[in-house]
């Protein structure tokens, strides 16, 4: 099978940094479905692990990508929620080979019904990070118990990312909760508008006083996407007493004292955590896909692919993992069938 991988760790510009390969096609066991991948997106955790972590012992090349949708080709022995010639959509286990591979094994439990409605490439742009989102909300902001005395809004810092973008849409169509979206550049800050965020400041400027300015109150809840080391000392000040602060982005540090006064709780969220350990509650990640694909497919949720740079090759994933390390990138880029 096609196939797009690597032998070293290497910046992007390296000529082997990703590179087009033949493997052999896996079979499925236990609770395994073998996908034949249709699409996929591309995320940071992409190039982060490019750029940091070399090949499993014993194995040539490492393939990553953590997004898809395709068709099931083959059930493994003990699956029952899948059969061949299902679509489906999934963003995987990082501790297992990426779907830059024609086939793809990953766990059922793990993995939604695609929408009916969305095509390959703009299904594939939204598995990650709405799982992403969704666990930052519900299971660990729990935005749906009240902060006393807060205003019942959210603080979405990088709103016109890849998770931004959809946690917007989660926040507005599962949730009563006022949404705020950062945004600095007037195309990014008419991307969260028509994504549905009741206001947008700037977060090249001061966050606390543009909260303070609009004259809501104090938010419950923030969610910090990116940057979160430049904006802890403004999130601590914005933040309502007992709120609770969320973040997805990797902070060489910050100082965590600064949320004491307020008794603010601090969560860390990566979709990663139940395939990673099979928590008992892994099934989760499959239900909460059906439920956002039951959305996508009553047009509440719309697909975050901006881009669609052709079909999955080493070259076309050169260019996008180039894009997403400039920090500049606009919802997500997609690529689509092998070439």
């Amino acid at each position: 099978m096609k196939a797009v991988g690597y032998k070293t760790p290497s910046p992007i510009t390296a000529s082997d940094s990703l590179v087009d390969i033949d493997l052999p096609k896996p079979s499925p066991e236990g609770r395994d479905i073998l996908v034949e991948v249709k699409a996929i997106s591309v995320n940071p955790v992409d190039y982060k692990v490019r750029r940091s972590t070399p090949p499993a012992p014993g194995a040539e090349w490492k393939i990553v990508g953590w997004d898809a949708a395709g068709i099931v080709a083959a059930v493994g022995p003990e699956v029952t929620k899948f059969k061949v010639g299902d679509a489906v959509w999934y963003a995987g286990s990082i501790t297992r080979p990426g779907t830059n591979a024609e086939f793809h094994l990953v766990d059922e439990r793990i993995v939604g019904h695609k929408p009916a409605k969305l095509g390959w490439a703009h299904a594939a742009a939204l598995p990650l990070t709405s799982l992403t989102a969704w666990e930052a909300f519900f299971d660990r902001l729990e935005v749906k118990k009240p902060v006393p005395g807060a205003a019942p809004a959210i603080v979405i810092i990088g709103g016109a990312g890849g998770v931004g973008s959809i946690a917007i849409q989660i926040a507005r169509q599962f949730t009563d909760l006022t949404v705020i979206a950062t945004a600095s550049r007037p195309e990014t800050q008419a991307f969260v508008r028509s994504l549905g965020a009741h206001y947008v400041i700037d977060h090249t400027k001061p966050l606390a006083q543009q909260i303070a300015t609009l004259g809501i109150g104090a938010p419950a809840f923030v969610f910090s996407t990116t940057q979160t080391k430049e904006h802890v000392s403004e999130i601590a000040e914005l933040i309502a007493p007992q709120g609770r602060f969320c973040l997805i982005d990797d902070p060489a540090g910050f100082d965590i004292m600064l949320f004491k006064r307020k008794a603010v709780s601090i969560h860390h969220e990566l979709m990663f955590t139940r395939p990673i350990y099979g928590t008992p509650d892994m099934g989760e990640q499959g239900r909460i896909l059906d439920e956002v694909s039951a959305a996508a497919d009553e047009g509440r949720i719309r697909t975050t692919a901006t881009q669609h740079l052709g079909p999955i090759n080493a070259e076309n994933l050169k260019k996008a993992h180039a894009q997403l390390e400039s920090g500049s990138t606009i919802g997500k880029v997609v690529l689509e069938g092998f070439a």
